[in-house]
């Protein structure tokens, strides 16, 4: 079990979301990076699904009831373990009455703590992330609050070294001068000015302080329609990229509504969502063209990569951890 000592706002529980029960309106939520989950389970031999605790705002701090490995992983940071540094991304075991302490990062803006066993909440609808507009899932469907006791579940695995161990190949992060995403042109992208389109791909954006699990709101070059569209409401994911009547576009986010009647110009492609839900208020964004094949080719290249961490970690774990 863990306590949570410090925190600020809007800090959850997270895991890989509820795609499936997107069909009942339900939003899909879920880690907004969920690359630094997935590893962070990774290198603790957590199921896939296990749920870590997703951190947006700082200073956060939690003490170990017990001892228990875990892992840091996504945004780099001040972390440290009873006043010790760690490195990012890094796993290792914590005892009894130890304190964890992660302060605001200096690369990225999501940090995530990942338990060996998992973060133990009941599952609703076939997931435990915390969605706090249905208000449910994760500990009574809000935020995390100073006093929570959170418990966690049975390791899976013997857990990790006795001094740890981390990726070799971080996550990687935002350029610094701007995150560069990939995107797929969407159903209205050809209803939209030539102008439009060209300056959609040209302006560095601007991401607004209208940012959170939902939707970021991006500031340039309005883009302009060729004629006002009426359409229905429609089907929305993560990464859709619609446009308002005042031309600024609103990217979807984790927790996103599954319909939505704005303009869609383009989709960012799922391997890099992950870099935008990682960028700072204020930070520049440009969008990239590209193709099906391509997104599809990125994606199956992470899972490949993902899969060849694990059996190497895995093996690390057989080798090192005394039995």
């Amino acid at each position: 079990m863990i306590e949570i000592r410090a925190n600020s706002a809007l800090n959850t529980i997270q895991d890989r979301g509820r795609p499936r029960a997107m069909t009942l309106g339900v939003a899909r939520g879920g880690a907004m990076d969920m690359l630094a989950l997935a590893c962070g389970n990774m290198l603790l031999g957590n199921e896939p699904d296990a749920a870590g605790i997703e951190i947006a705002f700082f200073p956060f701090r939690l003490r170990f009831l017990d001892d228990r490995a875990f892992a840091v992983t996504g945004a780099r940071g001040p972390v440290r373990l009873d006043g010790v540094d760690l490195p990012p991304d890094w796993a290792v075991i914590a005892r009894a009455g130890q304190t964890l302490q992660c302060d605001a990062p200096t690369e990225g803006c999501r940090t995530y703590v990942t338990i060996a066993g998992g973060i133990d909440v009941p599952l609703v609808l076939g997931a435990r992330a915390t969605d706090l507009k249905g208000g449910f899932g994760g500990l009574e469907g809000r935020a995390l609050q100073k006093g929570d006791r959170l418990p966690c579940g049975v390791p899976a695995t013997p857990g990790v070294p006795p001094h740890g161990y981390g990726l070799a190949v971080r996550c990687p992060m935002p350029d610094a001068d701007a995150t560069r995403v990939r995107v797929l042109p969407a159903a209205e992208y050809d209803d939209f000015t030539a102008e439009a389109r060209h300056a959609f791909f040209q302006t560095a954006w601007r991401l607004t302080p209208s940012a959170n699990r939902t939707g970021y709101r991006l500031e340039g070059t309005p883009l302009a329609q060729q004629r006002p569209l009426n359409l229905f409401s429609h089907g929305i994911v993560p990464g859709t990229v619609q446009v308002p009547p005042a031309g600024q576009p609103i990217v979807q986010m984790a927790d996103a509504n599954t319909c939505g009647g704005y303009p869609k110009i383009a989709t960012i492609i799922e391997s890099d969502l992950r870099l935008l839900a990682q960028t700072r208020v204020q930070g520049s964004i440009r969008f990239v063209e590209t193709t099906r094949a391509d997104a599809i080719a990125a994606l199956r290249a992470e899972a490949r990569d993902q899969a060849r961490r694990a059996d190497a970690f895995a093996h690390l774990r057989r080798m090192l951890i005394p039995a």
